[in-house]
């Protein structure tokens, strides 16, 4: 039996905005008392208008910069309608069929292709917080969040398995917060996964099923493997295959590990989409995708590429790409410029373990710490010297065979000089001394 899974990833990012996406209001909401930063538009009261955030749809253009998309021409906001207690208009102001951007990529390590669908722009909603009062059991609506801009990055079909998915999850995560546009805290709901399951077996297509507002990598991974299985083993069971109206939606239970049937996933026929009427379409001009474009900073795969041509080895690349300080270190003293003329040039790749395994700050005299602890700089005639002369006590008997002919000990001395100068020294002058010593 042959098994491929079919996975989709939507991502949910909030921007960093001083303002809602449709009014004045604070967008910054984690740990504010509740219902403080509202206003009739974010709360829906009749006859509130909304007014975009330049700001958002300028970050959603960059974001699809990011990810390769094209940038349309024209753009609009939509009506999605439905309804739920935490979105207090009935109806959530999105993008239906002209979102800001679409057709993009992110190219995993491996190479492989993901495709991009779209990226576009729309207002979160409140929160719902189930509790008791008075022995009741009650649900409360915190609507501080309700308005606050939401990007909404929505993959092509094309991952087929957990590691992968984390992989692109993990890019989209470092090429945000690498643009400046959110930190994406996952931990304070600022980025929400959502992925979409379903099976290819032995030619036969499972219903297709979305997982709801995962709040971390590792339970994105656990939730698309669960689901594999189970959807494996009910195929085997019923045979059901997908239809257009047999899509559901689950959640995932972290503390169980295990997906759980919520509802019918709605079609989107079923939301009755059309243009906003309160604000009217966009055109983007070349030369603003442009300007937009010239903001970008490096982005993270350019930045590991750049510090491995320095020499860098990828595994630390990784680990200190998106740390300018100590990337601003590693170039000043880690070349021929930054080392001084009487000591060697320092081993930029020790330098960078040093940094990354926490045995060398990257505060105060960062240069002087580092020839310290690897003892670069202590290599002069006198010194070496004295270490080869004490390897030469410590091991008599080959220093008597290098005498009698066996001259291919040298590379031993040599060895045991460059490992006790912690590979400062050069292994030529080492040669050299050592032969003059023997």
């Amino acid at each position: 039996m042959k098994i491929t899974p079919i996975i989709g990833l939507e991502v949910h990012v909030e921007l960093e905005t001083k303002s809602k996406m449709f009014c004045a209001c604070p967008a910054n909401h984690f740990g504010q008392k509740p219902n403080t930063q509202t206003c009739p538009v974010c709360l829906g009261l009749p006859g509130a208008l909304p007014i975009p955030n330049k700001k958002a749809i300028e970050s959603c253009i960059q974001i699809g910069l990011a990810l390769n998309c094209s940038i349309n021409r024209l753009s609009k906001f939509d009506r999605k309608q439905y309804f739920y207690p935490d979105l207090a208009k009935g109806y959530q102001i999105s993008q239906y069929d002209e979102p800001f951007c679409s057709d993009g990529f992110v190219l995993l390590d491996s190479g492989k292709r993901i495709g991009i669908e779209r990226v576009h722009l729309e207002e979160d909603t409140g929160k719902l917080q189930h509790t008791e009062i008075n022995g009741d059991k009650v649900t409360l609506v915190d609507f501080n969040r309700s308005g606050v801009p939401l990007v909404e990055i929505v993959s092509k079909p094309d991952l087929s398995g957990s590691g992968q998915a984390k992989e692109y999850l993990k890019k989209i995560h470092e090429i945000i917060r690498a643009i400046g546009v959110s930190k994406a805290d996952m931990e304070k709901g600022q980025m929400r996964l959502e992925p979409t399951v379903n099976m290819n077996i032995d030619g036969k297509y499972t219903p297709m099923v979305e997982i709801k507002n995962i709040n971390s990598f590792n339970f994105a991974t656990a939730a698309i493997d669960f689901e594999v299985k189970r959807q494996v083993a009910e195929f085997e069971k019923t045979g059901f295959e997908k239809t257009p109206t047999n899509k559901t939606t689950r959640g995932y239970d972290p503390i169980k590990k295990v997906t759980f049937l919520q509802r019918t996933k709605e079609e989107a026929k079923d939301y009755r989409y059309f243009p906003e009427p309160d604000i009217p379409p966009f055109i983007i001009e070349d030369d603003v995708v442009e300007r937009l474009r010239q903001k970008l900073p490096l982005l993270p795969d350019q930045e590991i590429a750049n510090l491995v041509k320095l020499g860098i080895e990828e595994r630390f690349a990784k680990l200190i790409y998106d740390k300018p300080e100590i990337i601003k270190i590693i170039n000043i003293i880690a070349s021929p410029v930054g080392a001084s003329h009487d000591s060697p040039v320092v081993d930029i790749n020790r330098l960078a373990s040093l940094i990354v395994n926490g045995k060398l700050s990257t505060t105060g005299d960062v240069k002087a710490e580092y020839l310290s602890l690897t003892k670069v700089g202590s290599t002069d005639r006198g010194e070496l010297e004295k270490v080869i002369r004490e390897i030469m006590e410590k091991n008599p008997s080959l220093v008597n065979q290098y005498k009698e002919g066996k001259t291919n000990l040298l590379g031993f001395f040599v060895g045991q000089a460059m490992k006790a100068t912690h590979g400062s020294a050069d292994p030529k002058t080492l040669a050299k001394l050592i032969t003059e010593l023997l």
